[in-house]
């Protein structure tokens, strides 16, 4: 497990050097043209890039922190770090948006004079929009191989800043077109609320895994067909199934022949930690609770294979004995 942990370390390493290279070129090229040239829609687009190399700079010190073992202050390790991280990305993608539709509905709604952007502005944004295009990707790639929520999620930004840069680029073309300045501004904070969409669905994400959530039972189903295909195991209940930067931490209760030794049981319960490895990736731990068979006592809250619901898009935990 600290192979797989130093692992996926380095690989957020090199990712991020990467998104901190490209994005603060990017960045440089868009503000130094939105200046020039005089578009706020640009200067907008380049302050998100510089956004994105803060996310770079961010991610090299996660990935310097997750690599430390655990200690008796962080038993579970300090893969959280990730997931902290990503909650603080989208509190700065949210800044930023905000900032830039106050900016620029304060031009429209004091009827501030424009002037129309010049063609500097038009070429800065293809190239950044080409430029951001290749940093999405390499976010995605790095991200699948580190099954990392992080660079996942800054891989859905920047691919995000592709579809902004072509609504700033749609916008320069209108104004450039029809010569009136001020449809820049609406180019401006249409991208803004497009940036504040972004950051609420990351902090959607992130959320979920603090709060130790999960929307998707299919992981579930997996355990239980796990449990079923060890000899002597039965009714899995009480399941919990969180996720730690990219890591499952399971907890489960399995039932037992009565008259087995202590001996024979831990072996069932080895089996059934097995069997769930050969089907989940990325285990990091798995806590096997033994009981006897026809225990009648009440247990708390966790999914059982007879009881697990989907509602409304949220899996409801029920305790087994109602």
């Amino acid at each position: 497990m600290k192979q797989n942990i130093d692992s996926k370390a380095r690989i957020i390493k090199i990712a991020a050097i990467t998104a901190l290279i490209g994005n603060a070129l990017l960045a440089t090229v868009k503000i130094g043209t939105g200046i020039y040239a005089g578009s706020l829609a640009v200067i907008g687009d380049g302050i998100d890039s510089s956004v994105d190399v803060l996310i770079a700079i961010m991610s090299l010190v996660v990935a310097r922190i997750i690599s430390r073992p655990a200690d008796e202050g962080h038993p579970w390790g300090h893969g959280r770090a990730e997931t902290v991280a990503t909650t603080l990305l989208a509190c700065l993608l949210f800044f930023a948006g905000a900032q830039l539709i106050m900016n620029s509905g304060r031009d429209i709604i004091l009827g501030a004079r424009r002037d129309v952007p010049s063609l500097p502005a038009l070429i800065g944004t293809l190239v950044s929009i080409g430029g951001k295009l290749l940093l999405a990707w390499s976010q995605f790639v790095f991200g699948k191989k580190a099954d990392s929520p992080m660079l996942k999620a800054n891989a859905k930004n920047m691919t995000s800043d592709v579809l902004l840069s072509a609504g700033v680029l749609m916008g320069l073309g209108l104004s450039m077109f029809f010569n009136i300045g001020v449809i820049d501004s609406w180019a401006a904070l249409l991208v803004g609320i497009w940036v504040i969409k972004t950051a609420l669905g990351i902090f959607s994400e992130a959320n979920l895994e603090l709060m130790d959530g999960s929307t998707d039972r299919s992981f579930y189903e997996l355990v239980f067909e796990a449990v079923k295909s060890v000899d002597e195991a039965g009714n899995p209940h009480r399941v919990r199934m969180r996720r730690i930067a990219g890591l499952w931490d399971i907890d489960i209760d399995i039932e037992v022949a009565p008259d087995k030794t202590v001996i024979e049981a831990h072996r069932i319960a080895y089996k059934v930690e097995a069997a769930i490895k050969r089907r989940i990736e990325n285990v990091y731990d798995i806590m096997v609770h033994v009981e006897p068979a026809g225990n009648k006592e009440k247990e708390g809250y966790g999914l059982s294979e007879n009881n697990q619901e989907l509602v409304g898009g949220a899996l409801q935990f029920r305790n087994p004995s109602d």
